[in-house]
């Protein structure tokens, strides 16, 4: 790792850059066009996120909450745990001194505010001897809290051993690197019946004695409730949104897919995410009622279906990209939540969750069902095309939401996507829905460039016939 890339903290950085950002428009239009000028790296990213208005700015100042925690987690006295992005978030709002920070959510951030990326990251988990096959998504940030430009966590949870081989070894690695205490959650090849459900709740509770052992806290009943109930009003507003982007055209920004996700990965159950939500719901109805798609232009030239992850090149420019084409991006599939009453589970309704806030075991039950539905632990927990796998999930959301295509894109490390990415192409045909593997790391632009795979969804839609 270069010297300089050492001399600021990778988690200062990100908070400076996102709490910078979230202030530009409290002042005038005019002064945050003179603002702009000021900052050359970081002007194409905040503009893409703040062009959006309200739902941008709140995005913004969520962001910085998120990230102010984590800078300040041991000045307040707090524990930071560290985890991978598949671990449900409401149940560490609920203690008083934990402090969430997950491996993914960082990469991301690192990845589309610096303008270097984090590949110094990614390869220094390399030269201190973790496998450079693993997955990107986790050693953009990793890789910066094994070099100790981060604050320490206090312990590590892993909510993907079997699902994720990658996500269980960068958490193993880090604990035993870095001397940290760690769990791991476990889950069946199946999601449903009575003896999963029974096995997954009794691992959850498992994990709240072990958070409550290294916090030195008890996890507070008053506060889960109110976190489940906020929980709840999101999902209320989350199905909204979602059944209004089945419109043709689709009147849901494409970025707010990016905010839609990253909420929930993040903020689920704080009122800061309930904001954004009904200042987005705001938006998409008002499109909707116009008869507008949610690019700027309100036009829709064709239906975009991510059928695993979205591209998190630096400055955001995959959405701008599909704004700027006027291409409508449908809900990404891989991040779904399967909450009760959601139109992609419906005749499913097995595979969703409810909350119940009666009592605490109600309580940590609901949490163990949101948690065991979580986006990649559902998915590809067991063969790709059995019930509940990915292949039925993209078939179900395609017949919804009726997207002209669909493009694959994952992590050089994702081996359970990529053993079957093949498969879901071959079947996503037969099912009539054209679909394009692009052979290219969402987070990490050394493998294949954004250009390259701009180039290869351009010439993919024209040789298809797509929005010619």
């Amino acid at each position: 790792m270069k010297q300089e890339t050492r001399e600021y903290d990778f988690d200062w950085m990100l908070w400076s850059s996102v709490t910078s950002g979230s202030k530009v428009m409290d002042g005038t239009r005019k002064e945050y066009q003179a603002l702009l000028r000021l900052i050359p790296n970081f002007r194409s990213v905040i503009d893409v996120l703040i062009r959006q208005g309200e739902p941008g700015r709140l995005y913004m100042k969520m962001g910085a909450e998120y990230l102010d925690d984590i800078k300040t987690v041991h000045e307040k006295g707090k524990k930071l745990c560290f985890g991978t992005f598949v671990a449900a978030k409401d149940l560490f709002y609920a203690f008083d001194n934990v402090v969430p920070a997950w491996a993914e959510l960082l990469t991301v951030y690192g990845t589309m505010m610096m303008r270097r990326g984090t590949a110094e990251y990614m390869d220094y988990c390399c030269e201190v001897g973790f496998t450079e096959t693993s997955c990107s998504a986790q050693r953009g940030s990793v890789g910066a809290y094994l070099a100790g430009l981060a604050q320490k966590p206090d312990f590590l949870i892993c909510g993907a051993p079997g699902i994720c081989d990658t996500n269980a070894n960068s958490m193993q690695f880090m604990s035993e690197y870095l001397h940290i205490p760690l769990f791991q959650l476990t889950f069946p090849s199946n999601l449903t019946g009575k003896r999963i459900t029974d096995y997954q709740r009794r691992d959850y509770k498992a994990l709240i004695a072990f958070i409550e052992e290294h916090a030195g806290s008890r996890l507070d009943e008053d506060k889960l409730r109110s976190v489940l109930e906020e929980h709840r009003r999101q999902d209320e507003i989350i199905n909204e949104i979602f059944d209004l982007s089945r419109l043709k055209p689709c009147p849901m920004p494409p970025i707010f897919n990016l905010f839609l996700y990253s909420g929930k990965l993040q903020s689920s159950g704080k009122t800061s995410f309930t904001r954004l939500l009904e200042t987005m719901l705001e938006v998409v109805r008002e499109n909707a009622k116009a008869g507008r798609a949610g690019t700027a232009s309100g036009r829709e030239r064709a239906r975009l279906l991510m059928c695993y992850i979205d591209h998190y090149t630096t400055d955001g420019r995959f959405w701008q990209w599909l704004d700027d084409q006027d291409i409508s991006l449908l809900p990404t599939l891989i991040f779904t939540f399967f909450n009760k009453g959601i139109n992609y589970a419906e005749g499913r309704e097995d595979q969703s969750y409810a909350i119940n806030t009666s009592s605490m075991d109600t309580m940590i039950e609901s949490l163990a069902d949101i948690n065991s539905r979580m986006p990649m632990v559902k998915q590809l927990r067991g063969p790709y095309d059995a019930a509940g796998q990915w292949r039925e999930d993209l078939f179900c959301m395609s017949r919804i939401m009726q997207p002209d295509l669909a493009v694959y894109i994952g992590s050089m490390g994702c081996r359970n996507s990529y053993g079957a990415n093949k498969l879901i192409q071959r079947d996503a045909e037969r099912f009539g829905l054209p679909t394009l593997l692009l052979f290219a790391d969402a987070f990490d632009d050394r493998v294949a460039s954004w250009e390259f795979c701009v180039d290869k969804i351009s010439e993919f839609m024209h040789v298809r016939g797509i929005a010619s």
